[in-house]
């Protein structure tokens, strides 16, 4: 099961790309569909804060895991930080990190953008080849 959906650049498309994610996931256990939506959450966020630009989310689901990806247009890549207890921000890699069984970022083909990516192995199964081909 593959869905799609585009979003504007705009910090209010940060919950609806959530909801959009937990919707997809809906029949995943709890524990697993909260940290994708999580996760997520925290992409979109970059994407509309760093890259600046509309962002697409990609739910990919197959009996062992689910693939999920965040890709904007914007220029840069993104870099985990190590905030200090201090800073209001800067930990969203660091949860994607945390939370993740993989994850990684590619640059678009197109040479603008790029693409940062997740896996969440599911119970019934192991996780699959690491299909983007980069961490």
């Amino acid at each position: 099961m593959t869905e799609q959906r585009a979003f504007p650049g705009a910090p209010e498309s940060v919950p609806t790309a959530r909801h959009f994610v937990s919707n997809a996931v809906a029949d995943v256990p709890k524990e697993i569909a909260d940290r994708a939506a999580l996760m997520v959450s925290e992409l979109a966020t970059n994407a509309v804060r760093h890259g600046g630009t509309d962002f697409e989310v990609l739910v990919d689901r197959t009996p062992d895991e689910l693939y999920i990806e965040i890709a904007d247009s914007g220029d840069g890549s993104p870099v985990v930080r190590h905030a200090s207890p201090r800073d209001t921000s800067g930990r969203g890699l660091q949860i994607v990190e945390s939370l993740a069984d993989k994850w990684g970022v590619r640059a678009s083909t197109s040479g603008l953008g790029k693409t940062v990516w997740f896996t969440i192995s599911l119970p019934e199964g192991r996780p699959t080849e690491d299909r983007a081909g980069c961490e």
